[in-house]
């Protein structure tokens, strides 16, 4: 075979491994099972569409969920959902990422959807490190997230958590290690279920009257898998030739500060720096000079 002809061959084919692992923006809708699989609930979950559109459901006898083939340790990660338009009340549509395995010292990054019909919907985000959870902060959005998809976003590097909708940040947990807090570092796996939590609410829903069903989108991953044979590669996802770890993703620009500020004075409804029934002492990381308050 011609040298000139292998070498072509080569390169484009580093080319397509760079664009799948860095997740740049090339316009092709990627089908679901190039990166997910389905985890549970096996005949509650339909592919449909040209395989770009995922519904999973809920009813008396099981929930659903997907999750992905792979293990990341940084990037963005995101998911166009459309929640269920019933009454969802002690029913849970939820994104995000876990490291799972170990619950002692599992890291996790939640999207969690409550509510619907009697009560309004409320998206509530939660950061687990090193097994440490209890950060919730709900925001009440400033939609009908049953009407349409929305885009739901999880930028993480190893300067700092955003989580963002339609664009929006609504949440930024900065790496404060530098204060003694434990940050998210632990290789996760992405994941979406939609399943019932009895403890959640007061009045329990009829399962009689379902399916409860939560609809996905948007299936590339833009994020750095690592694999589980080699832990310390980890740190190779810290590189700058990911473009979600550049300079310009390390703090919000001008633009989105103003525009988080604004969720904060408007739609934030329970942030766990502000409960000092739970918390008497304010953790170091909701200090206004560690995280962005």
């Amino acid at each position: 075979m011609d040298l000139l002809f292998i070498s072509v061959l080569l390169t484009a084919l580093l080319a397509g491994v760079s664009a799948a692992v860095t997740g740049v923006p090339n316009n092709v809708v990627v089908p679901f099972q190039q990166n997910y699989h389905i985890l549970y609930g096996q005949d509650h979950v339909n592919v449909f569409g040209e395989n770009n559109t995922v519904r999973l459901s809920l009813d008396q006898s099981s929930g659903s969920g997907f999750g992905s083939y792979k293990k990341f340790a940084s990037g963005l990660f995101e998911m166009r959902i459309k929640l269920p338009p019933k009454d969802t009340s002690c029913i849970i549509t939820s994104f995000y990422l876990t490291s799972f395995g170990d619950e002692f010292h599992h890291d996790e990054l939640d999207f969690e959807f409550y509510g619907g019909n009697s009560l309004p919907y409320q998206l509530q985000t939660n950061v687990f490190a090193n097994g440490v959870g209890g950060r919730e902060q709900k925001v009440a959005l400033w939609f009908d997230p049953t009407a349409d998809f929305h885009d739901y976003q999880i930028l993480w590097n190893q300067h700092h958590v955003m989580f963002s909708v339609d664009g929006i940040p609504i949440r930024v947990f900065k790496n404060n290690t530098v204060l003694g807090v434990d940050y998210p570092w632990r290789p996760m796996q992405v994941e979406a279920t939609i399943w019932y939590a009895d403890w959640a609410c007061d009045v329990k829903p009829d399962l009689s009257k379902g399916p409860y069903v939560a609809e996905y989108q948007s299936f590339d991953i833009a994020g750095c898998p690592v694999d589980d044979f080699n832990p310390n590669g980890r740190e190779l996802c810290y590189s700058p030739r990911f473009w979600w770890n550049t300079g310009n993703r390390w703090q919000l620009d001008p633009h989105q500060e103003q525009e988080f500020q604004n969720v904060r004075a408007k739609h934030i409804s329970y942030d766990y720096c502000r409960d000092r029934a739970r918390y008497p002492v304010v953790s170091p990381e909701c200090q206004p000079n560690s995280s962005l308050l």
